[in-house]
C-alpha cells in the first residue's frame, strides 16, 4: 500500500504528457470539446466575453380594475455584450380615462455602458408618442442594483423651450418561496414646466406605486395579482380635475410577467 500513491502519481503524470488534451476530455467524460484547450495552455482558450446577446421582458402586462378598467404595459429589451448594449424601453396605458385612448406613453432608445460593478450609465432619446400631443427628449441616466438588491433607475430628460424632466423607479423581488415572489415598486415623475398638451403640470406630477404577488411557473412565465396606488400633484392634479378625474387612484391588478 505504501508504494501505491507514487505509482498513481506517476501514471497521472504520464497521462498528462502522453495523452492529447482532446483524448483526456473524452477519457474523463467532462463534456468539453477538444477545442477547449487550444490556445492559452494549459487552461484553454479565454472565455468569449464579447458575444452578442439579446433579452426582452414585459415587467408588467396587466389590467387595472377599479372605477372602470384599463390596460397597462411596461416592457424593455436589450442587445449587446457585457460592456456595450442598446436598450429599448416602452410603457403606456390604454383606456385609462375611459375614452379608449392610448396615453401616458414613453418610448426610449438608449446606449448603455457599465461604470461600476452594479451600475450602468445610459444616454439616448425618449419619445412620448400616444394619442396626446407628442414630445421628444434627450435622456441621460443610471440604472442598476442598489443596496439590498433594489433595482433602481433615475433618468433626466431635456426637451425644447426649457422643458426638463426626471423619472425615478425602484423595485425589489422578495422571494417568499422559490416560485412565489412579492414585488414592491415605486415610480415618480417630475417636470420643470407645464405641458398642457399632455395634461402635465410643473413640479412633482405623479407617483405610481404597486405591490404585486407573482408565481413563477417558469422564469419566463409568471402570472401575478396585486394592488396599485397612483396620486397626482400640482398642475397635473388640476388638469385632471378639469376633466372630471380624481387626484388619486387605487386599483386591483392582474397580469403577466414574460421573458423572451
Amino acid at each position: 500500500m505504501r508504494c501505491s500513491l507514487p505509482l498513481v502519481g506517476a501514471l497521472a503524470a504520464y497521462l498528462a504528457m502522453a495523452v492529447p488534451a482532446a483524448a483526456q476530455m473524452r477519457l474523463f467524460d467532462t463534456g468539453l470539446g477538444g477545442d477547449t484547450l487550444r490556445g492559452a495552455a494549459p487552461w484553454g482558450s479565454p472565455i468569449a466575453d464579447d458575444r452578442i446577446y439579446m433579452h426582452g421582458i414585459f415587467n408588467q402586462l396587466e389590467g387595472r380594475f377599479g372605477d372602470g378598467a384599463y390596460g397597462r404595459y411596461d416592457a424593455e429589451a436589450w442587445i449587446g455584450n457585457d460592456y456595450n448594449r442598446l436598450w429599448l424601453k416602452s410603457e403606456g396605458r390604454y383606456n385609462a380615462e375611459g375614452r379608449r385612448r392610448f396615453t401616458d406613453a414613453r418610448h426610449e432608445i438608449l446606449y448603455s455602458r457599465p461604470f461600476s460593478t452594479f451600475f450602468d450609465a445610459q444616454v439616448g432619446i425618449r419619445i412620448d408618442a400616444d394619442d396626446n400631443t407628442g414630445r421628444t427628449w434627450t435622456a441621460l441616466g443610471v440604472q442598476g442594483l442598489a443596496i439590498g438588491f433594489w433595482r433602481v433607475q433615475a433618468t433626466a430628460y431635456a426637451s425644447d423651450s426649457g422643458h426638463y424632466a426626471l423619472r425615478t423607479d425602484a423595485s425589489y423581488d422578495l422571494y417568499l418561496t422559490q416560485r412565489l415572489v412579492l414585488q414592491p415598486q415605486f415610480e415618480t415623475n417630475w417636470y420643470t414646466r407645464a405641458d398642457r398638451g399632455r395634461g402635465i403640470g410643473a413640479g412633482l406630477a405623479n407617483i405610481d406605486s404597486g405591490l404585486r404577488l407573482r408565481y413563477d411557473v417558469t422564469r419566463r412565465f409568471s402570472p401575478y395579482i396585486g394592488v396599485t396606488y397612483q396620486r397626482f400633484f400640482g398642475g397635473t392634479r388640476a388638469s385632471r380635475r378639469e376633466e372630471g378625474l380624481g387626484a388619486d387612484d387605487t386599483r386591483v391588478v392582474a397580469g403577466l410577467r414574460l421573458w423572451f
